[in-house]
């Protein structure tokens, strides 16, 4: 039998998303411009669940994940059930321990999981990364410091960014 994942979309000044949502927790959380690519790309990434549909159930979390969107420096607390390679959940995990309002590179990511000479690895976790923003990838910048490529889009991520030091310098 097929896992049972429910899934709904939403809108925000960034863009329309989709979310997923397991018994575990969030699978997904992508932002893009047409709906039909964000719900072909999951189910790519989850050939084997059975994808329903729940507008209605998942309203509330539609609600906080616009939120998120909006001040994403604010953690809401979900419970997050992210599908990756254990590398990738390590990486994930260094991601998550960055502040809201700062940035890491690839590189200082790689070195905190104790393999500095792997910033490419670290790039391609970044890219296979589902849930946006609750995993913040677009915290990461080049060894100078500027912005590099985000899976949502180098303008998303220059928002988000922005959004997050303005905040944190409130």
């Amino acid at each position: 039998m097929s896992e049972h994942i429910r899934y709904a979309f939403g809108q925000s000044s960034i863009g329309d998303f989709i979310t997923a949502l397991s018994a575990q927790g969030l699978v997904a959380f992508e932002i893009g411009d047409e709906r039909a690519a964000l719900l072909e790309t999951l189910r790519a990434r989850l050939p084997q669940a059975e994808l329903v549909e729940d507008r209605i159930g998942l309203a509330a979390l539609i609600g906080q994940l616009a939120e998120v969107i909006e001040h994403p420096g604010r953690d809401p607390g979900l419970p997050l059930d992210p599908r990756g390679s254990d590398y990738e959940r390590r990486v994930w995990s260094a991601l998550r321990e960055i502040p809201a309002g700062r940035t890491a590179s690839y590189c200082e990511i790689a070195t905190r999981l104790g393999t500095p000479r792997e910033a490419r690895e670290v790039a391609e976790a970044c890219a296979a990364n589902a849930i946006a923003i609750l995993i913040p990838c677009h915290r990461i910048v080049k060894k100078d410091g500027s912005l590099s490529g985000y899976r949502w889009g180098f303008r998303r991520k220059r928002t988000l960014i922005a959004r997050e030091r303005e905040a944190a310098a409130a």
